[in-house]
């Protein structure tokens, strides 16, 4: 029950991330510092994915890379934020999946431990009692050399004409 529950628990916080990333990406150019912070971020990106493009296509050339225009800028870095909000919702979301599975096994863990001791303390139980058992044989195979098979099988039926001469 739990589980298809949070299950879309899960598809409902990744359905409202989405708009809210996309308000990030539209508030993210009206506050001047923050316009800027994010220009400056951008541009960062810029250049880090330019120059990994280069190097991975064999341009690798020192020639200057152009910063973006500043409206360029504040998209890409809106779009960076409302990008990295979503993947950290579903990181987070995929955290909490992995933890609760985890508490869940140490469960089944500690549920399986407990029979295997059950079962270890019911087998010690039954190797007690088959030691009483053969003990118990034993003594019985020595008074039957002693006395013979007949004074084993004839005890109950010798005191049984005991008591029968007794009462006559």
């Amino acid at each position: 029950m739990i589980l298809p529950v949070f299950k879309l628990g899960t598809l409902a916080l990744k359905a409202f991330c989405k708009p809210i990333g996309n308000r990030i990406k539209k508030e993210a150019g009206f506050h001047p510092k923050f316009r800027q912070s994010i220009i400056n971020i951008a541009q960062a990106n810029h250049r880090l994915s330019t120059k990994l493009q280069r190097r991975i296509y064999g341009h690798v050339t020192d020639v200057a890379i152009r910063p973006l225009n500043e409206d360029k800028a504040v998209q890409a870095a809106a779009d960076l934020l409302g990008e990295l909000f979503v993947f950290s919702v579903a990181g987070v979301a995929v955290i909490f999946e992995v933890q609760r599975s985890s508490r869940s096994e140490a469960r089944k863990e500690a549920v399986r431990k407990q029979e295997l001791e059950a079962m270890k303390q019911r087998d010690e139980e039954l190797s007690r009692e088959i030691e009483f058992l053969k003990n118990r044989i034993s003594e019985l195979e020595k008074h039957a050399k002693t006395r013979g098979f007949s004074s084993i099988f004839s005890i109950g039926h010798a005191e049984g004409t005991k008591d029968k001469v007794k009462a006559g």
